[in-house]
């Protein structure tokens, strides 16, 4: 029995089976942020991805997505209004029906929601910036605008109490708007949300104790509750944060608040400092890679008692073995789309079953949704799955970014 095997309880008292962990994904399967079938069937079948099973994000405001959407039909999910609940219960149940944990993660994608920005609606951030990389016009929160979106995480909270599921994950990676608080780059605010280091860390603190005080007044006792981070951010010119910062801030939340788990948001399980950066000099880049110590590593000091979990690039037991070994718990992405029985395969024992390429026959028994499946067949896949050539011939439209269409009118560029 490897330490993959090997069971571990949080702090408030839930336990997992194993050390695998599902990453949020997208399924870019929800119709006007309802859950569809397709959506259900997709985590039906990856109900054995893992000991926690976390949802994609689901935006916690009206105006908080979608985001990463080219149609309806298509699009992220929602848990901003109660008319959600209902179906999330049978997300939930889908997820649960193998043992293991169901975690939905709460998010708002602030100045990302691009599917708002397509029909015409205003897109929201900390600053009104004209930002190079996205053809639509953001504009300022209001600090009214502000207060409600942290009330709005509560309120998704106990929606997801309400829906069965075992914890929520707050989203403060990826580029999402807690990440557009805590960035010098997009918050350029001048109150009490921005200018300092101290002031930016002000709204996902207070994220957290809206979700919190919810917890503890509704919540059974063991309910998880997790925060997810990328460790930095810099891009050339652009240094939102670095990971002294950002260690500071999560040191300050496990110190006020009693999380279960912290999960680092990276794009290589063993990433150190610098490995992410888009830098345009050698010696911007030996400025800051300035450890050499992983950021598992370099988070462990400042966690407070929550668990850790990392992610990135996890292809095989060997990996998972080694991740196992730098953190608590082990995340694995796409290839768990390709084999949602990826961690059931190497808990068993039997990792030489593990499917490592996309085909037509294990779309169908992964029940991969049309949306995932038109976004890693199609020409502008990101990140391509392994195989993906293999089932072009399912491909129905464009899934991606440049060929998304924006209507001209004043709150366009």
């Amino acid at each position: 029995m490897t330490a993959l095997n090997q069971p571990l309880t949080f702090r408030h008292g839930a336990t997992v089976s194993n050390r695998f962990v599902q990453p949020p994904m997208l399924t870019n399967s929800g119709e006007d942020g309802f859950v569809t079938e397709d959506t259900i069937n997709y985590y039906k079948a990856h109900a054995k991805s893992g000991g926690l099973i976390i949802t994609e994000y689901m935006y916690v405001s009206e105006n908080g997505g979608p985001a990463i959407t080219w149609k309806r039909g298509r699009e992220q999910l929602a848990v901003y209004d109660d008319q959600f609940v209902p179906q999330l219960k049978k997300v939930a149940a889908a997820m649960k029906s193998a043992g293991n944990k169901a975690i939905m993660q709460i998010a708002h994608t602030g100045r990302e929601a691009n599917y708002r920005a397509m029909e015409g609606k205003p897109v929201y951030a900390p600053t009104a910036l004209d930002y190079p990389f996205l053809p639509y016009k953001v504009h300022e929160l209001s600090n009214e605008q502000i207060e409600e979106i942290i009330q709005d995480f509560g309120a998704a909270t106990k929606r997801a109490i309400d829906a069965g599921f075992d914890g929520v994950e707050i989203h403060g990676a990826n580029h999402y708007l807690i990440q557009q608080f805590v960035s010098a780059y997009s918050n350029r605010r001048t109150d009490h949300w921005g200018g300092s280091v101290e002031k930016r860390f002000n709204f996902p603190l207070a994220v957290v104790k809206s979700v919190m005080d919810v917890v503890k007044k509704y919540a059974p006792a063991n309910f998880i509750v997790g925060y997810r981070i990328s460790p930095e951010e810099i891009h050339g010119e652009n240094i939102g944060y670095t990971w002294h910062e950002s260690t500071k801030l999560i040191d300050q939340i496990t110190k006020d608040f009693e999380l279960d788990y912290i999960h680092l948001s990276m794009p290589q399980f063993d990433a150190k400092p610098g490995d992410a950066m888009l830098l345009d000099t050698e010696k911007a880049a030996a400025d800051f890679k300035d450890s050499s110590k992983t950021f598992a590593e370099l988070f462990k000091p400042v966690l407070n008692g929550a668990k850790e979990i990392i992610v990135g690039g996890i292809q095989d037991q060997d990996q998972a073995e080694k991740a196992a070994e730098m953190a608590d718990l082990v995340a694995v992405g796409r290839a768990t789309i390709v084999d949602p029985l990826f961690a059931d395969k190497i808990l068993n024992g039997h990792p030489e079953e593990i499917v490592h390429e996309v085909t037509v026959e294990q779309v169908k028994k992964n029940h991969m949704t049309q949306g995932l499946i038109d976004n890693y067949s199609g020409p502008a896949a990101a990140i391509p799955l392994p195989g993906a050539e293999n089932i072009k011939s399912l491909h129905k439209e464009f899934g991606g970014w440049s060929e998304m269409k924006y209507p001209q009118n004043p709150e366009m560029k």
